[in-house]
């Protein structure tokens, strides 16, 4: 067994450790760090008398201890979480103990396969409207990641609001991007100042938490005033507003206004980044890109998807799962050490932060073959039979894991079914930078050539 001190990792620079690598580019750092120092990687950032160690794991095994089988010993307690929860609230993404049990006790009967299967025409819907306004545009070339976070924050608030989603839409593509970048530089700052103090990154960020606070709360206001809504309306929003537990429990104004927010937030940046990484990929391999329409054309040809579809469309299911394996929204995941334990035979102290690294693992090349190269076979069934249940979790994994992973697949499956069986798709950009805020995305253009066909 090896202690903490001894874990092996990056000697960085004199002065402040690992700092300017895993705040310049992380995703890089953390790559490099798996292939120079192996499976546990401790870490050293920050200026004498204020730096911080921390661990990085990243095989599935030690995932799996994390994430999974000794998940209670590790909380979602660090910088990160800690400015999220006070941005965005105390929803399911940042709630603990009691309070995150009591919310999922609620909320997850709104998330089984049948009630978000319900969802699909209207997913469908804003699909098909988005392949409408693609044939508008002149030139036909468009910037996938602009536009699959413009469709999804579509999707995600009329399932939310219905009827009110134009006004949440237009706040919240302004806002949202503010308040991100606000968190994750308070989060990795070396000394975070007050909010109260009156500096510009404050004044930008608090505005921007007001403005989206603002929206949510008038819009559940006047969804309560009407005793949640219509009889048979099946928006979220109503739904969350009627849900009641056994003994009667209900969420009050904030907490929905908490999961509101989440939902927005983890509903539409997630989802975009995995359509955004699958339509580009696609635009660089004709081979794959050729599979995919040809069963997108075949399936949807002359009708709107629906939701028996997403198991009529394997292959694109497939792509999408190896564009998540690839570029995992979630890239990096963070948890603190209650007690000392054991992973990979390195001991971890109490207390010691923890990241676990979706976007390492999943080009760990023990477990995945060629990891830099797109191929969707990979997730044909007898593959993924044979495969650790943590060398792809896009969704995390254990008693945390996503309560909306499949609303996540159906959209995006009937979203990009719908797109390939309209258009031909040619690269623009081949080589896409990365940057890692509240989830991952592209920090340079994404364009794609798309051009109607039929």
């Amino acid at each position: 067994m090896v202690t903490a001190a001894a874990v092996p990792g990056p000697t960085g620079n004199p002065l402040v450790g690992s700092l300017f690598d895993l705040t310049r580019r992380p995703l890089r750092t953390y790559l490099a760090a798996r292939r120079d120092h192996g499976d546990v990687v401790r870490f050293l950032a920050g200026p004498p008398g204020l730096r911080a160690e921390f661990f990085a794991v990243f095989s599935p095994e030690g995932v799996h201890q994390v994430l999974g089988s000794e998940a209670a010993n590790f909380r979602k307690e660090n910088a990160f979480y800690d400015e999220l929860r006070i941005s965005v609230g105390n929803g399911l993404l940042t709630s603990q103990d009691d309070d995150y049990q009591r919310q999922r006790r609620l909320i997850q009967p709104l998330f089984t396969r049948r009630r978000v299967d319900g969802y699909a025409n209207a997913l469908a819907q804003e699909a098909q409207a988005l392949a409408e306004r693609w044939r508008g545009l002149p030139g036909g070339e468009v910037d996938a990641a602009e536009e699959m976070s413009r469709f999804a924050l579509r999707a995600v608030a009329r399932i939310l609001f219905g009827a009110d989603v134009d006004e949440a839409v237009a706040v919240v593509n302004r806002s949202f991007p503010v308040l991100g970048a606000y968190v994750n530089e308070r989060a990795f700052a070396p000394v975070r100042l007050p909010r109260t103090w009156a500096t510009p990154a404050n004044r930008r960020g608090l505005e921007a938490q007001r403005a989206l606070y603002e929206v949510c709360d008038r819009i559940i206001a006047e969804r309560a005033a009407r005793g949640g809504g219509d009889e048979d309306a099946d928006d979220l929003l109503t739904l969350l507003v009627r849900a009641r537990g056994e003994d009667g429990e209900r969420l009050d104004p904030s907490e929905l206004r908490d999961q509101v927010l989440v939902f927005l937030l983890a509903g539409h940046e997630t989802t975009a980044t995995s359509l955004a990484f699958a339509l580009h990929l696609l635009a660089k391999h004709p081979e794959q890109r050729k599979l995919a329409q040809e069963e997108a054309r075949t399936v949807l040809a002359g009708r709107a998807p629906t939701a028996a579809d997403l198991d009529r469309l394997p292959y694109i299911t497939r792509v999408l799962k190896e564009a998540m394996r690839l570029f995992p929204a979630a890239a990096l995941i963070g948890r603190r050490a209650v007690e000392e334990t054991v992973i990979d035979g390195y001991v971890i102290p109490a207390g010691a932060q923890v990241v676990v690294a979706p976007l390492v693992t999943h080009r760990h090349p023990e477990h995945w073959p060629e990891p830099e190269r797109f191929d969707p076979d990979r997730f044909l069934p007898e593959e993924e039979k044979g495969r650790h249940r943590y060398a792809w979790f896009p969704f995390g994994g254990g008693p945390r894991a996503c309560i909306g992973q499949h609303f996540s697949m159906l959209e995006a499956v009937l979203a990009l079914g719908v797109l390939l069986r309209d258009f031909e798709v040619e690269v623009v950009d081949r080589r896409v930078a990365l940057a890692q805020g509240i989830t991952l995305r592209a920090a340079s253009p994404m364009r794609v050539r798309v051009t109607a066909v039929g």
